[in-house]
């Protein structure tokens, strides 16, 4: 692999350019993925945060659906916030019955657990893998994971506290081999750290 890691960026939907801009600031190049040509020249992949219902048909749409599940089935690390959390679940509770999976981590994810758009949630949020204190975490719409399988690591849990209500404990971050998922945005806060810590896993595999 180069010094410099080529990592995509799903842009079909959602927050594309604030993930482009957060992997600018580690050391990569950056690139949006529309294409299954471009696809095939990347080192790792985000899944951004965004509508994952219409993200997964766009994904249909754009042909890109198989090529996506071949690459991550093949071992290309990736990384999805909210939205991207979603999709790469193997089940989603609430979700549509013609959403499609890309079944690259072994969980079951609740889609819309933190509410509607009104309902956004932000904590403190210590993050295993993540040095240098708590990550500030924006919760908009979010999922939250219900059950995990035996080869996902759990990396954050929502401070259980009776503050936090109905998502006190709940898992929130996870990473399974070289996907990592979260169900809150790092890309709209100008915290690099959970992006390194992907880029890290890009240039280990």
């Amino acid at each position: 692999m180069p010094a410099q890691p080529v990592i995509g960026v799903l842009a079909l939907q959602g927050d594309v350019r604030e993930h482009l801009v957060s992997l600018a600031e580690c050391d990569v190049i950056a690139r949006p993925v529309r294409r299954p040509e471009e696809l095939a020249e990347v080192d790792g992949i985000v899944l951004p945060g965004g509508e994952s219902t219409t993200m997964s048909r766009l994904l249909e749409t754009f042909e890109l659906l198989e090529p996506l599940r071949k690459r991550l089935a093949d071992g290309l690390p990736a990384y999805g916030s909210c939205a991207g959390m979603i999709l790469l679940a193997g089940t989603v509770v609430d979700g549509r019955p013609d959403q499609q999976q890309l079944a690259a981590v072994d969980m079951v994810v609740r889609r819309n657990a933190f509410g509607r758009q009104v309902d956004s949630f932000e904590c403190e949020l210590p993050v295993a893998g993540v040095d240098g204190g708590p990550v500030h975490a924006v919760f908009i719409r979010a999922p939250w994971v219900e059950s995990v399988g035996e080869g996902v690591e759990v990396l954050a849990r929502v401070p259980d506290i009776p503050a936090n209500g109905a998502a006190a404990g709940r898992i929130v971050a996870v990473r399974q081999g070289s996907v990592l998922a979260t169900a809150f945005h790092p890309e709209l806060t100008g915290d690099e750290r959970v992006h390194r810590l992907f880029v890290e896993t890009v240039r280990a595999a």
